[in-house]
This record gives structure tokens, C-alpha cells and sequence, in this order.
């Protein structure tokens, strides 16, 4: 089987580091596209006005090949780089995390600042609690109503999830199915005698 699973947060969680009157406020989310990460990053811009730096880093997609990091003004790789590495030590995908400073007055130097967004990034993922998503694709079939306990039955065995279905003359149905099962689906579905596999 194909590899269709990976690792990623199931629900946004948060983390906090203090040095020296600086305060770093650590926010992971999950999410599976840039469209929602600007979103995000603009409601903290918004309710953060005041802080002087809002950096984060992203990692998308099964492979983890797409991916960010940005420092927001701190001096070069100080901030973005290592909150990315601890999305890539966590081993987790389809994660933002952004740390939000408030400087206390007292600079903390690159080596300081490494350590404040690698800690307050670090405490939020820990904060997280890590799912196994699946990679899945949609397959739409058709079949005459006297099948219906045939495709049933291929659908129970593979716990399918089904997200949407029409009977009209004839039945169709819209399944989410994984990845690294699809062609043996298939291939069970196909001894169905009605049955035709929809164009998407």
C-alpha cells in the first residue's frame, strides 16, 4: 500500500516563553493552505497590534514540501527558522505556528533569540495533540437501486466515508476514500454489475 498517511495537530493550541521583560506568545494551527494562513496571520496582526514582531512558520502537504519560515523584522534566521525546525522535529505537516514578541527592553542577542522562538514554538506543538490525517481522494459511482447492498457492503468493509449521495433514478454516491486503498476499492466496486465509475 501506498503511503497515505502523515502527521499533523488536531486543533490550534498555544505555548508562552519569557526572557528579560520580553514576552514570546506561541500559536500553532492547523492548516492545509496559504489562503487560511494569511487569514490567521492577519486576525493576530489585528489583535496583537502593539507586539513588534509576529514571525512564524509553515509546512504543507503529505511530502512537507512546501514550506516558510519568516523572521518579521528580527535579525536574519533568528525567529522563522527555528519554529520551523521544530514543525520538522515534532514530524507534524499542515502546521502554522507564529510567536508573537513584546520586547522588554532588553535585547536578547541572536544566540537569545534562537533559543526564545525555538522555546516558545516548541510549547505550543507540545501543547498540541498530534492525529494521523490520510491523504484521500473523492470517487463518485452510479448504480441502479437494486445494487445498492452490493456497494453497501464494499463501503462498510472499508469504513468509507461517504459525503454525499443523490437517489434519483438512478443512485449516486460520493465517497472520501483514502489514498492508499483506492484501487482496491475500486477493483471491488467494479464487480457491481450497474455500476460506473463518474467522470470528476
Amino acid at each position: 500500500m501506498i503511503k497515505d498517511s502523515y502527521l499533523t495537530i488536531k486543533s490550534p493550541s498555544e505555548g508562552l516563553y519569557k526572557e528579560k521583560g520580553s514576552k514570546f506568545l506561541a500559536y500553532a494551527y492547523p492548516v492545509t493552505d496559504e489562503e487560511k494562513i494569511k487569514e490567521i496571520l492577519q486576525s493576530l496582526k489585528k489583535e496583537y497590534y502593539d507586539a513588534r514582531h509576529h514571525c512564524y512558520a509553515f509546512m504543507l502537504g503529505k511530502d512537507k514540501n512546501r514550506y516558510r519560515a519568516n523572521d518579521d523584522g528580527e535579525p536574519g534566521n533568528s525567529a522563522g527558522v527555528p519554529i520551523l525546525n521544530q514543525i520538522r522535529s515534532k514530524e507534524v505537516t499542515d502546521v502554522l505556528v507564529v510567536v508573537v514578541r513584546y520586547f522588554g527592553g532588553t535585547k536578547l542577542g541572536v544566540s537569545g533569540l534562537i533559543n526564545a522562538y525555538k522555546t516558545a514554538a516548541a510549547e505550543a506543538l507540545d501543547q498540541a495533540e498530534i492525529v494521523e490525517a490520510f491523504v484521500t481522494q473523492h470517487l463518485t459511482i452510479r448504480f441502479e437501486y437494486m445494487d445498492m447492498n452490493d456497494v453497501m457492503r464494499v463501503a462498510k468493509e472499508y469504513d468509507l466515508d461517504l459525503s454525499q449521495q443523490t437517489f434519483d433514478e438512478k443512485c449516486n454516491i460520493n465517497f472520501e476514500i483514502r489514498e492508499g486503498i483506492l484501487d482496491e476499492v475500486k477493483g471491488k466496486l467494479e464487480k457491481v454489475p450497474s455500476l460506473e465509475f463518474a467522470e470528476e
